[in-house]
């Protein structure tokens, strides 16, 4: 099978990224998280990027999971704490991004899919659409810490213990309910969703998303108790702000710049 690819494309200042395996359901291949990586490291340097939508491609998955190739070769508990360490470096390239992430899950959004979705800002997903990580009755293997935790946070417990210990599948409707998605898309509707999310965003202020992404994050790692001037700072000491309330002042709308 082809070791698939990840890919990178632009409308005007919004990133497209692109899981390119469609038929293998977009598993992921290590090539494939090195591809992914490398998009990140390289939005996160890049100016002026306002936001990044990723989908998978041949709309019938998301990313289903990590290929079952990945571990056969492992010969004991360092392979498996060397492995989730690595993934954890990957997908934490793609929850670190400084501006907002929407992922778009059409059908599956299954372990390391799951994870990769998690690990965004904004989700939607089409009818029918199906979140789980069934390791405990397919590979037997666990997940990292921080992915358990994205989890938690976005299913809540009841929920990912039903995932990780009945091995059950969530629908649509579930993942709606426990807020772990914004809504459920009609498939024929999903660009002009992703259009309208976009616009959206992007009328946004980006300094302000930015300080509101990351003071988040740490309130979810346990960090808010350190002090946030570094973050207020940002914010007060921008451009924008002062853009934002000349604006509101003058009833204008306020173009931001993002400096």
């Amino acid at each position: 099978m082809s070791e698939g690819r990840v890919t990178l494309s632009w409308n005007g200042d919004v990133a497209h990224i692109r899981f390119d395996r469609p038929h293998a359901r977009n598993a992921m291949t290590k090539s494939m998280y090195r591809d992914l990586a490398v998009i990140c490291a390289e939005l996160k340097d890049r100016a002026g990027v306002r936001m990044a939508v990723l989908r998978g491609e041949g709309g019938e998955s998301f990313v289903a999971g990590s290929d079952i190739s990945i571990f056969e070769d492992f010969d004991g508990p360092d392979d498996g704490i060397a492995y989730e360490a690595e993934m954890e470096r990957y997908t934490f390239t793609l929850q670190s991004l400084p501006f907002p992430t929407l992922a778009v899950i059409e059908a599956w959004a299954v372990g390391g899919g799951l994870n990769l979705a998690a690990a965004c800002d904004l989700r939607v997903a089409v009818p029918g659409t199906r979140f789980g990580v069934p390791i405990a009755r397919t590979v037997g293997n666990c997940l990292s810490m921080p992915n358990y935790q994205r989890l938690v946070h976005g299913f809540g417990a009841s929920r990912a213990k039903r995932m990780l210990i009945m091995g059950d599948f969530l629908s649509a409707e579930e993942a709606r309910e426990a807020g772990f998605i914004m809504g459920i898309v009609d498939p024929a509707e999903v660009e002009a969703e992703v259009e309208r999310i976009t616009r959206r965003v992007c009328a946004n202020a980006p300094i302000t998303m930015e300080v509101s992404k990351e003071a988040i994050a740490r309130v979810g790692d346990g960090s808010a108790a350190a002090a946030g001037e570094d973050l207020i700072g940002r914010a007060y000491g921008s451009a924008d702000f002062h853009i934002g309330v000349s604006a509101f002042r003058n009833k204008e709308e306020p173009v931001w710049t993002g400096r």
